[in-house]
């Protein structure tokens, strides 16, 4: 049983990991996505002391949580990710906090509910959650951070005052609407590792990376269609798998659409691919807004990238986006979850917040839905009494007030012409 729950969990960060623009990539994901590298400025500057060489402050008492907080999470290696909690406790006596990553020019992540009871400490966002101890001074909390289960990580926060926080880096400019990008530079080598999935794809600030992805992934994600919907291309363009380094030739951090211009560039110049489109009717799914209209929260921090991910849920697993648009979600519906193309048909064009908790069928994520705990405590195991979510359509219709209907529809086609093994570099 172990085994096979690992295995589980293995398969379930390996789908988690394969980010498109959606820079999934876990939980974590979702607050570290948009920019995660400095400036040149910034990298060249001394490296900030550790959390636990600060002087703390001195709290009115040692429950008080005001004032600032930092530590580091112990991913991505090798130095892990420094956050940086702002906390501030308004004349009712509640507390506020935001959420900052020291080592990127992100939005923060602004904490919905923080409550202290003794010395156990809560911050809970729409995406992530803090849950931990504060030492009997007041100085530290030992938490875990993440949306519980095995997908936590450990952090621990030390009391810090503010001359010796962290500095939070200033955004990085978006590049310009009007921009149509190339890859100044693109390193391609074959990934050998035996991945039968992408791993990873994202941009980090400038600069753009893949792990272990196909031809066939790349198509998927710069034309925004599902495997299906790619026909007449020779097997290896699914099989073999390649590793991406690459840097536009543009200033500023690109969107969604701008990186998908730049990897269609790139499978035409490094993989000589050719191609024509085709209507063709097939089994699809239209999303749709329900009756009652959509339920999710609009996002106003104006960022150019979504990002998207899975966590355990109640009962279930729980899509979690932030600034995503209904493209955003339905590209990574139909890549990650269901098995055929999905239409959007909402007519939104706003960017939302999302959190959709369901179980999935043995029709989703190709076959292998991951077993995720229900309300996972700490070890990951979820109350014998957790009653299990819905449906993915039912709990679209609930939660999102979005409907996923099943029928056949023309959807686009790529149907390839010509394509080649790029030779290594």
């Amino acid at each position: 049983m172990r085994t096979e729950q690992a295995r589980d969990r293995s398969y379930f960060c390996r789908k988690a990991l394969l980010g498109l623009a959606y820079i999934a990539t876990g939980t974590i994901s979702l607050l570290l996505a948009a920019n995660p590298v400095r400036t040149n400025a910034q990298a060249a500057a001394p490296p900030a002391a550790p959390a636990a060489a600060a002087q703390p402050s001195t709290p009115a008492s040692a429950t008080d949580l005001a004032g600032i907080w930092q530590g580091t999470l112990p991913q991505p290696p090798p130095k892990g990710t420094r956050l940086v909690v702002k906390i501030t406790k308004g004349s009712d006596g509640a507390y506020k906090g935001a959420l900052y990553n020291a080592d990127q020019g992100s939005p923060p992540l602004t904490f919905t509910t923080v409550t202290v009871q003794g010395a156990d400490v809560k911050m809970v966002s729409t995406n992530v959650t803090i849950t931990g101890k504060m030492s009997a001074d007041g100085k530290t909390i030992d938490a875990s951070f993440g949306a519980g289960g095995p997908n936590s990580m450990p952090i621990s926060l030390a009391r810090t005052l503010p001359d010796a926080a962290w500095p939070i880096p200033e955004p990085l400019k978006p590049m310009a609407a009007d921009a149509n990008p190339s890859f100044e530079v693109a390193t391609i080598k074959p990934n050998n590792s035996g991945a039968t999935q992408m791993q990873a794809l994202v941009i980090r600030g400038r600069n753009f990376m893949t792990r272990a992805s196909s031809v066939q992934d790349l198509l998927s994600f710069a034309y925004n269609v599902q495997s299906k919907q790619i026909v007449n291309g020779p097997p290896w363009i699914g099989s073999d798998r390649f590793d991406i380094d690459a840097v536009p030739d543009a200033e500023g951090v690109p969107s969604s659409q701008q990186i998908r211009v730049m990897i269609q560039k790139l499978l035409a110049d490094r993989f000589k691919l050719t191609f024509h489109h085709e209507q063709r009717e097939m089994e699809a799914y239209v999303l749709e807004v329900g009756k009652s209209g959509p339920k999710m929260t609009v996002n106003e921090s104006k960022g150019q990238l979504p990002g998207l991910g899975f966590g355990p849920g109640q009962g279930g697993i729980t899509l979690r986006a932030m600034n995503a648009n209904m493209g955003d979600l339905t590209g990574f519906l139909q890549v990650l979850v269901l098995d055929r193309p999905v239409v959007d048909r909402t007519g939104l064009t706003a960017r939302y917040d999302i959190k959709c908790t369901f179980t999935p069928d043995d029709s989703q994520f190709n076959g292998h839905p991951p077993r995720m705990p229900g309300a996972a405590g700490a070890d990951g195991a979820a109350p014998a009494d957790a009653a299990a979510a819905p449906s993915l359509y039912e709990a679209f219709q609930e939660q999102l007030g979005l409907k996923l209907t099943a029928e056949k529809t023309q959807v686009d086609v790529i149907v390839i012409d010509h394509v080649e093994k790029p030779s290594p570099n």
